[in-house]
């Protein structure tokens, strides 16, 4: 077999990383709304919604030799529209876009381009990377974005955002995110790109009426660029409809936070009808590699993990992202609109990328317990094997795992000690998922993915690969782990396997796991609520699904391979319906469900961006 067989992305079959190989290669190919085929039943919940994914799709450069990172990559959007038809009749549709942002359109601009314009976060977490690359990559990234404005192309590069993380709806806007960047809106369900947000209004929307006072996100100079770089991961309240985000920056104070609320809302209180923007967070002592954090409906939870995220880290020789094993992870918990009351509560060192859900408990008249989950890793172990990059030495000698943890912080207490740290189970857990109108709130299940074998920390040379839903019952684990609590911090309160979990018949079981066929791998899933349900699992959840037998002997995805959206019923844990897509959906990151109503009461555009 020649060793320079190309697959259908173009990329060389000779040392390409996992992380570019197989059903994680990019896909070029955008469709508009396409009618699928589907077996199965499609309840009328669904009817008139639509479901989409974002991820980092590599629009160019696909050469072997260069550095190449999962999170890399320029956001597609790939989603399945359920359009309604005569009576309760329904067609779903499968649509696919790239968000048209400055860095894309400037590429496509430049197509004497070799390398993507920004530098690849392998490059910048590598220890092998000479100060030399790095220093030149950034330079060649600055130089790009000068020569964007003087060589006459109609896209200067303005912001650096790929908007490849996430995609969000608030106050009729669909936003897709990153944070590198603010968001950017997109239309429903065609997935055109519309342009950038700024807490107030989006590029391409009619004027309005906007307080001149007012300047949204960031602001003019260098410290607004930067202040208008958001969470690839904002909270919307489903109560108050308020998106609460923060933005990390290289300068002090570091972290930055807006409250935003819904313009569109009649029952907002005086309060909550006021935005916050760019407030302070006090605490923060460098630059940190921040992704995800925690809101309940009276607090706030910021994570500052020992992660750098520091240019000024070349200038000890150090690379830009860095993972400290003997630092300290610390939870800064404070009132929605009050960051200046931030408590900061310390554990021990750990990385948490995404956080699950948050809830205020009233317990005394002196304070609240604020709760979290989240999944918590004992390194940063999977920052590099995304990046093909053997992960530094384990300096504590700690097993690499990640798992679903509650963290409880006691407010009535004078001191700030975390009250109970501890897993609920030990299989392993992340790109987690809570039912969006339960969110802020103690709800009794979240789901999220796991695996049959192996760990998300991946050996180096190979790729997570996701064969498993779970269903955790967290109201009855945190119960039983308060109850008789765990070790603190490495302790579990379920200490069974996901192989022993799959054996398990008992029908009260409060983990509950779905498995694909074998060769069979899925992504995160999203969860959809069927109207007056009885329980909070009344309802089915989505996930694309990909068969690895398509794969030729290579381990590439042929030009044909094909892709499917899956619905399982979340109170049985079983599959109900799949829907056939017409082309190949990459593994990627994070989806949102739109209702009807979502896509009906979407704001008005004037214009969407091409190129």
């Amino acid at each position: 077999m020649d060793n320079e067989k190309k697959n259908a992305s173009g990329a060389k079959a000779s040392k390409t990383p996992m992380y570019a190989h197989g059903n994680y290669a990019p896909m070029h190919n955008t469709c508009p709304p396409t009618p699928c085929r589907y077996t199965g039943d499609i309840p009328e919940e669904f009817n008139g919604g639509q479901y989409v994914r974002n991820g980092g799709n590599p629009s160019m450069n696909h050469e072997n030799g260069r550095d190449v990172h999962w999170f890399d990559g320029d956001g597609m959007l790939s989603g399945v529209f359920f359009r309604k038809g005569k009576g309760k009749a329904v067609q779903p549709e499968f649509v696919n876009n790239y968000v048209l942002t400055d860095i894309l359109l400037a590429s496509r601009a430049s197509p004497k381009l070799r390398k993507p314009i920004l530098p690849s976060i392998t490059t910048l977490i590598n220890p092998r990377s000479s100060m030399f690359k790095i220093v030149y990559a950034i330079c060649r990234a600055i130089l790009l974005v000068i020569w964007s404005y003087l060589n006459g192309s109609k896209w200067s590069i303005k912001k650096i955002s790929v908007a490849n993380t996430s995609i969000i709806y608030h106050s009729g806007r669909a936003l897709a995110t990153c944070e590198n960047g603010p968001p950017m809106r997109v239309t429903l369900p065609e997935l055109d790109t519309v342009g950038w947000f700024n807490g107030l209004m989006a590029e391409g929307e009619p004027e309005d009426s906007i307080s001149p006072s007012l300047t949204g996100f960031g602001g003019p100079g260098l410290m607004g660029f930067l202040k208008k770089w958001t969470t690839g991961h904002p909270k919307v309240d489903p109560i108050s409809r308020e998106l609460i985000v923060y933005h990390s920056t290289f300068v002090q104070p570091f972290v930055h936070y807006s409250v935003v609320p819904d313009s569109r809302s009649q029952e907002a209180s005086l309060e909550q009808s006021e935005p916050l923007f760019n407030l302070p967070v006090p605490g923060v002592k460098s630059a940190k590699m921040m992704h995800d954090f925690g809101v309940s409906r009276q607090h706030t939870i910021i994570i500052d993990l020992p992660l750098s995220l520091d240019p000024l880290n070349l200038a000890y020789n150090k690379p830009v992202i860095e993972y400290d094993f003997y630092g300290r992870t610390r939870f800064g918990v404070f009132p929605r609109r009050k960051p200046d009351q931030v408590r900061w509560f310390e554990t021990e060192p750990c990385c948490i990328l995404h956080t699950v859900n948050s809830w205020d408990d009233v317990i005394t008249d002196k304070g609240t317990t604020v709760n979290l989950l989240a999944c918590r890793m004992t390194s940063a172990a999977i920052v590099f094997s995304t990046g093909n990059i053997r992960p530094p030495p384990n300096l504590r000698n700690v097993e690499d795992e990640c798992r679903l943890y509650y963290f409880q912080f006691d407010l009535s207490q004078a001191e700030n000690i975390i009250s109970h740290q501890w897993a609920l189970s030990v299989i392993p857990f992340e790109l987690p998922h809570v039912p969006q109108h339960l969110t802020m709130s103690a709800t009794q299940y979240i789901y999220g993915c796991t695996m049959s074998k192996g760990k998300f920390s991946t050996a180096l040379g190979g790729a997570a690969k996701i064969d498993c839903l779970a269903k955790l019952d967290v109201k009855a684990l945190i119960s039983k782990g308060l109850r008789s609590p765990p070790r603190s911090v490495t302790g579990s309160v379920d200490s069974r396997s996901a192989q022993e979990i799959l054996a398990s018949n008992d029908p009260d079981d409060p983990i509950k796991i779905f498995q694909t066929p074998p060769g069979w791998y899925l992504q995160e899933c999203c969860f959809v609520p069927r109207t007056n349900g009885v329980s909070e699992d009344d309802g089915w959840l989505l996930t694309f699904v990909f068969d690895e037998s398509q794969l030729d002997e290579d381990g590439f995805a042929p030009v044909g391979s094909k892709s499917e959206l899956w619905m399982i019923d979340a109170k049985t844990m079983r599959m109900i319906t799949r829907i056939y897509l017409p082309q190949r959906v990459p593994y990627g990151l994070h989806g949102w469900w739109f209702s009807e109503d979502d896509v009906c009461n979407q704001r008005a555009v004037e214009t969407c961006r091409s190129g």
